[in-house]
């Protein structure tokens, strides 16, 4: 504990890490048998901050995870560009994780942002974490089981397709679709931060529980815009539909723009690539406030579905894909498949 009664920044790392700081990254990588180049290229993979040679700056756990990853190379499970590209994706992920738990955490404690944090709601923090980070990190082990299991499933899904179809693709056909909010520029000047952090998160929750609950992925949230897709196009129209409506029925959040298309799509380090995304993105700039805008293909793959009544409007060109063939997509006579 510092003189001012602020928690001292080493004993806070050294709680969060889990262990004491005890090694250089020279005794760090000798201990784990790795080489000084790959020790280095895996903490940056990681996001971690370079370190001098003599600087303490490494526990125990760092040194057995320099271990894991050196077992699984000799095993031959993975080669060294495998391994790295694996741990960009465990920092990457972690690392908004990890920012997001922080905020949450200190507007419990701190309600006003604008307000400095007095030794006494610091002090508050950092006994939440002492005493419940042994029941966090489970918990974030079994959300990554669960969506392991999910993405395993997809992959052997459309593993199953191609063989069918007899052909060797390994790109599959999604419903990709872009939700986009209106007028956020121009809120953004007109809003405090506080209040703009509160509609993005409000917008995002919504979206988010609304693509969960009707069997889709979220790719990526951006703010004032979330990117989602689905393996079903009947999944993905509602999945548009409904964050439409109910972003309309939402007070505190502005109408969406929503545009989406189905087509073969390239999955890479947990995003989607392709022209069909592309194109989703381009939809999403012809709808109206609160309206789905999709592509023909997606149309003629929801056509006869009693839930969807998708309706041709004038065919327009878009930048890098040419002239297009849009559909504006409304309810069916029948609702929602659901209902």
């Amino acid at each position: 504990m510092s003189a001012a009664g602020v928690p001292d920044p080493k004993e806070i790392e050294e709680l969060l890490l889990g262990g004491e700081l005890r090694y250089t990254r020279v005794d760090a990588t000798e201990r784990a048998g790795v080489t000084r180049e790959l020790s280095g290229r895996i903490w940056r993979a990681f996001g971690y901050p370079s370190m001098p040679d003599g600087e303490v700056a490494y526990t125990d756990g760092d040194v057995a995870a320099l271990d894991r990853i050196r077992r699984l190379m000799d095993d031959g499970v993975l080669d060294e560009d495998a391994v790295i590209r694996l741990v960009r994706a465990f920092g990457q992920t972690m690392t908004r994780l990890a920012e997001w738990q922080v905020n949450l955490l200190s507007h419990m404690v701190i309600p006003d942002p604008n307000e400095p944090p007095d030794p006494t709601s610091v002090q508050t923090i950092v006994e939440l974490a002492e005493k419940h980070i042994g029941e966090f990190e489970p918990l974030v082990v079994h959300a990554w089981r669960r969506q392991l299991a999910a993405a395993g499933t997809r992959a052997i899904a459309a593993a199953a397709t191609s063989r069918e179809a007899g052909t060797g693709a390994v790109r599959p056909h999604l419903t990709v679709g872009f939700a986009d909010m209106v007028s956020f520029t121009q809120m953004s000047r007109e809003l405090e931060e506080l209040e703009l952090a509160r509609v993005v998160e409000r917008f995002e929750e919504t979206a988010s529980d609304i693509v969960a609950s009707c069997g889709g992925r979220l790719v990526k949230t951006l703010g004032d815009e979330v990117l989602f897709c689905a393996d079903d196009p009947a999944v993905g129209g509602e999945i548009a539909l409904t964050i439409a409506e109910a972003i309309q029925d939402e007070t505190e959040v502005p109408d969406v723009r929503v545009g989406a298309a189905h087509g073969p799509v390239l999955q890479l380090m947990g995003d989607v690539f392709g022209t069909t995304v592309n194109l989703a993105a381009r939809l999403t700039s012809l709808a109206r406030p609160g309206s789905v805008v999709i592509d023909e293909e997606l149309a003629e793959r929801l056509e006869g579905e009693p839930a969807f009544a998708p309706t041709r409007i004038v065919r327009r060109p878009v930048r890098g894909l040419g002239i297009i063939q849009p559909y504006v997509l409304r309810r069916g006579k029948h609702g929602s498949p659901a209902g």
